[in-house]
């Protein structure tokens, strides 16, 4: 079973009007922002198909990306990997979900991927773990911050190709390591994570 509208439904049956999703991507690669997305859905218009996105094909989640951006409200916002490495990455993420809920307009209520809420979000709001795979209005979000994130790794793997961001998208694989250790630690990844960290005391 994929996720439903019913958490949402149940907040508009309560009379709470703009009930957005949010989710973020990117927490464990090596580097690259992490990037968080809200959604809105009109629940008269949901794409079809909506899913927790690691459960999803590349080809689908690019489908229903462009149907999610032409048929909800929605923003899109990141934190950047000097933020990561100022803040950590739980506090970097939940920067990145505040920065995109803020983008839309006549939010009532956010329903947040995890078991906590962001400690600065501005709403009234629920966590619900594995959201993702439980609401829709998630589910449109994690989708629109995965293949937005994946997006900026595959345009800095064009400037680093020695690092295959292409395809590993910034996360520990053995390739990965391997090349942080013959090429080095660029701009874009996170010293505060314990393999960078490592490499750049030595």
């Amino acid at each position: 079973m994929g996720p439903d509208f019913s958490f949402e439904a149940a907040l508009i049956a309560d009379g709470v009007s703009g009930v957005a999703g949010v989710d973020e991507a990117g927490r464990g690669p090596l580097s690259g922002p992490v990037v968080a997305a809200a959604v809105v859905l009109n629940p008269s218009d949901i794409p079809d198909g909506l899913n927790d996105s690691k459960k999803l094909t590349a080809k689908k989640r690019e489908a229903l990306f462009d149907e999610i951006c032409a048929r909800t409200e929605f923003c899109i916002a990141e934190a950047s990997v000097e933020e990561i490495d100022a803040l950590n990455i739980y506090h970097a993420s939940h920067l990145a979900m505040c920065r995109a809920v803020a983008g839309i307009e006549g939010v009532g209520h956010v329903l947040v991927d995890g078991n906590r809420v962001p400690a600065d979000l501005a709403h009234p709001s629920t966590p619900l773990v594995k959201g993702d795979a439980r609401s829709q209005s998630i589910a449109a979000a994690s989708i629109l911050a995965k293949v937005t994130r994946d997006r900026i790794m595959s345009a800095l793997a064009q400037q680093y190709p020695a690092y295959n961001w292409g395809k590993n998208m910034g996360y520990p694989t053995k390739e990965h390591i391997s090349a942080l250790e013959q090429h080095g630690v660029t701009p874009h990844h996170r010293r505060s994570y314990k393999p960078v960290h490592n490499i750049l005391c030595r």
